[in-house]
């Protein structure tokens, strides 16, 4: 497809996707920090209607819209890349290239370089935590193969696996937690990569375990679709803005009907609780790890309407920061870890908790609580917002100086990888 330049997207167009990744990327420091400094962050369930709060569900729930913008949205920014390549077989070539290196990368700093600083731990018992950067990471592989596509052919095949994938929800292998002495087949492992999501080891257990958060198929969907999503910034704003809003208001329609019927796309039935919240939180309750049909819809919607409504307004300064976290992702990604991790080593030092939890990778903490032993650790809620209000203010200023070198320095090219 050939898109003449006044149909490329504008500055103001990517920064407008900026700022929408920005806005999610700082609810993800509030979703980790969350795991590291609530009292229950990694060891009870926030979305529990049985035993959480509704601040604590609330919490964690906003946090839901991050993984899918942000996959979605690296899909978006690859076919914008896309657009501005064609009619140029060098700068397509280019393009193919800069995937499949950044993918490579991508992938390997999920197995080295996340894993550490999520857990400042580096036991062999832990392989690997396959989460958003690998997903991502191996989605760029694929698209490298796929630029010879038409970006709507590519969009459509991904939609049609996020409406689709659900279909597999009965095809499960049965769930392995160390330390256990189960056998795990190769086909096992396979359909927890692909579809299922769970742990597995390498070998026969002690062997190392790899963690499934973020199984491969319906977060590829996510991605395609975001890639094929970048066509709708060839539009007159108008027209865009609508696209935008009617595509929300109809996710969220489709969404409730599916739920209120108890129909397709979601795993996780809701039922009727003894309170009216303890009802709205069951009905709200979708599966994310792998994320189901329903869940992507009602998370998706409200990136949706924010792309229309950042379209109508100037940024302002607090839109310019968030510009400036969404411009350089994984440089805020990895140092998001770092404060949420240190949070959480502070307010459970505070508490007189234990602090060698903070040095535990998820083997190990399954291990323990499996054999009984008890931790202290974290502190209230008010404390996990104390510490992500700090940890935005903070991470700020290295991810402002970061976004100026690779604008004053595009000739170093290693900067586009981090």
């Amino acid at each position: 497809m050939n898109v003449s330049t006044p149909d490329l997207p504008s500055l103001r167009r990517l920064d407008n996707i900026d700022l929408v990744r920005g806005l999610v990327m700082v609810l993800m420091l509030l979703d980790h920090t969350r795991d590291f400094v609530h009292a229950t962050g990694q060891i009870g369930n926030p979305l529990d209607p049985a035993t959480t709060t509704p601040w604590l569900y609330a919490t964690r729930w906003v946090t839901h819209l991050c993984a899918p913008a942000f996959v979605w949205l690296a899909g978006t920014s690859v076919g914008l890349q896309w657009l501005r390549s064609a009619g140029d077989p060098v700068a397509r070539r280019a393009l193919g290239r800069y995937l499949r290196t950044r993918g490579v990368w991508l992938i390997v700093a999920e197995l080295l370089v996340v894993r550490t600083l999520m857990y400042f731990n580096v036991s062999p018992s832990y392989a690997a935590g396959l989460q958003v950067i690998w997903v991502i990471g191996v989605g760029l592989l694929l698209l490298s193969a796929l630029l010879a596509l038409p970006l709507r052919v590519v969009g459509v095949a991904g939609l049609l696996i996020i409406a689709g994938h659900n279909l597999l929800d009965g095809i499960t292998v049965a769930p392995w937690f160390p330390p256990a002495p189960e056998a795990v087949s190769w086909s096992a492992r396979l359909w927890v990569i692909v579809h299922q999501g769970g742990l597995f080891p390498l070998g026969t257990w002690p062997a190392p375990v790899v963690f499934v958060m973020y199984p491969l198929l319906p977060w590829l969907g996510v991605l395609c679709a975001g890639y094929g999503f970048a066509e709708l910034f060839t539009l007159p704003a108008e027209r865009r803005r609508s696209l935008l809003v009617w595509g929300a208001v109809l996710m969220v329609a489709l969404f409730l009907a599916l739920r209120l019927s108890h129909g397709y796309g979601d795993p996780i039935p809701w039922r009727v609780r003894d309170t009216t919240a303890r009802t709205v939180m069951s009905f709200m309750n979708v599966q994310k790890y792998g994320p189901s049909l329903q869940f992507v819809l009602i998370t998706l919607a409200p990136s949706f309407l924010l792309l229309a409504l950042t379209e109508l307004r100037p940024l302002g300064r607090l839109g310019s920061a968030l510009v400036t976290f969404g411009r350089v992702p994984m440089f805020y990604y990895l140092l998001q870890w770092v404060w949420a991790h240190l949070a959480g080593m502070t307010v459970t030092a505070i508490h007189g908790g234990d602090l060698g939890f903070f040095f535990m990778n998820p083997v190990q903490q399954i291990v323990a609580l499996s054999a009984g032993r008890q931790f202290t650790v974290g502190g209230s809620l008010a404390e996990v917002y104390v510490a992500w209000v700090l940890g935005v203010v903070v991470l700020y200023f290295p991810c402002r100086w970061y976004a100026r070198l690779k604008a004053r320095r595009p000739d170093l090219t290693l900067l586009r990888y981090l």
